[in-house]
């Protein structure tokens, strides 16, 4: 009765969890393991998943405390530390979800190789994916490149039903050491940070299940309608509890199934298909995060200009659907998808700034920082991915917010010195006049600042360099 060792990773859960799953039908004992992997080269993750990380694992904890079970916590390089693990408790199998970033995955493989060389028996099973990668291709034999066709061949396949949690574990007759939680706590890169986050967000399967049921019984009805207004509750919210595989995407899935909806024409399905879209990339793109995928990019002449992306990031732009967004975000660690795509137009198009700066900042404030998905929205966006968005489109700021925040609820949520503002004038306050700005108690350029940058001009500006691209695209041959 050789121990399994049961490696968690962006799998957070019990229920759904295929790894765990085949851990307890084997009979033999459980042992489940989460590693900090602090191999050299690592990817390391942002401020805000790190205290979502924290939250998380402290719920998984309590959910295999319940059974009476154990998480053992080790940091270290994985490969190193699985092994000295298996030596501990002289484990006969690990079993763990696979993991679809290339370098992630390439990780993974050499692992599966050293340990296999031992005669451990090994076990890899999907739970981040309705589809795996490598099932899907195009009739010659290529990857996707664009989303719609990939998608229809997503929902031509026969989905995995989602499993029941295991109702107890089997347990080992001595655990091994584990390092304390707490000894893990997350630094404080913004001081308001944990209780502000503490009180919007609940990390752990209980709270994933929690946020899909109340998703389901609510603002789903209306999601098709709603989800572009940033000022009503008509997302779901599910994002970093899919991210860290607090729930599973069968799981949303079979839910929205159950409900009567109907897959081929749901819309939240449709968002769930553009994450198995960006995983989908990175796959087939191992420099999804780092490199333009049209190349022709490469040559785009990015403004450096840390004084423009500072004001950018603390939401001090002077247009007040992007600095709404960017503020929620530091005081939320998260922001809304429409908003999402505004303030990452406002920087590439508006401002002419590298999208990876962009990215790196979202990496480090979103608590659903995911790598495949921040890359491929924020390539989306700047014009520089595959299936983007045209560099030619450049969300108008103020078009956007009177659109969808007509009344300026969710303005006045986040630039509350624009609360007295009239809503004709709200979304462009530099049209109103004095008298208007007094009577809201706004000085611009002293309680909020004045444009950045003129629409008009900027968005010029942007395709006057996006046209001379081409023609140097053309003179050279290069193309994306």
């Amino acid at each position: 009765m050789k121990p399994v060792l049961a490696w968690f990773r962006n799998d957070l859960r019990l229920s759904d969890n295929p790894a765990l799953g085949w851990a307890v039908q084997t009979g033999n004992p459980v042992i489940p393991v989460f590693i900090r992997d602090e191999e050299p080269g690592t990817r390391a993750i942002g401020n805000a998943s790190r205290w979502w990380l924290h939250g998380s694992l402290q719920a998984l904890a309590a959910s295999l405390g319940a059974l009476g079970s154990r998480l053992i916590l080790r940091r270290g390089a994985s490969a190193a530390v699985l092994e000295a693990l298996v030596k501990e408790t002289k484990a006969g199998a690990v079993c763990w979800n696979r993991r679809y970033d290339p370098v992630l995955s390439g990780q993974d493989r050499a692992i599966e190789d050293q340990l296999c060389a031992t005669d451990l028996e090994v076990r890899t099973f999907n739970a981040a994916l309705l589809v795996e990668p490598h099932e899907i291709r195009t009739a010659n034999g290529s990857p996707y490149k664009v989303f719609a066709p990939f998608w229809r061949r997503c929902l031509a396949q026969e989905l995995r039903r989602p499993l029941l949690p295991p109702l107890s574990l089997s347990l080992p007759a001595t655990w091994p050491a584990s390092e304390p939680l707490e000894a893990w706590r997350p630094g404080r890169s913004y001081p308001e940070w944990p209780g502000r986050l503490a009180a919007l967000w609940k990390p752990g399967e209980v709270g994933a299940l929690s946020r899909l049921e109340e998703f389901v019984r609510g603002a789903a009805s209306t999601y098709a309608t709603d989800r572009d207004k940033p000022g009503t509750s008509g997302t779901s919210r599910l994002s970093p509890h899919l991210h860290f595989g607090e729930v599973g995407p069968c799981q949303v899935a079979d839910r929205l199934a159950w409900s009567g909806r109907d897959r081929e024409e749901d819309p939240y399905l449709r968002q769930l298909g553009w994450r198995e879209f960006s995983q989908y990339l990175l796959f087939h793109n191992p420099d999804l995060g780092t490199a333009n995928l049209r190349r022709d990019f490469d040559r785009m002449p990015w403004r450096d200009s840390p004084a423009d992306l500072r004001r950018w990031q603390q939401g001090q732009t002077g247009y007040p659907l992007v600095d709404a967004g960017m503020r929620e975000l530091l005081a939320t660690g998260w922001m809304h998808n429409r908003v999402r795509m505004v303030v990452a137009s406002f920087l590439t198009k508006h401002l002419l700034i590298d999208w990876r700066s962009g990215a790196a900042w979202f990496w480090q404030t979103l608590v659903d920082a995911d790598w495949a998905n921040n890359s491929t929205a924020w390539q989306w966006v700047a014009g520089t991915g595959t299936d983007a968005a045209p560099y030619v489109r450049v969300f108008n700021p103020i078009a956007q917010s009177r659109r969808f925040d007509p009344e300026g609820r969710y303005v006045r949520t986040w630039v509350p010195e624009l609360g007295r503002m009239p809503s004709r004038f709200i979304h462009a306050p530099w049209t109103a006049s004095a008298p208007d700005l007094a009577d809201a108690g706004v000085r611009l350029g002293e309680t909020y600042p004045t444009p950045m940058v003129d629409h008009a001009e900027a968005r010029q500006r942007a395709l006057r360099v996006y046209r001379s691209l081409v023609r140097g695209s053309r003179a050279t041959g290069r193309h994306g």
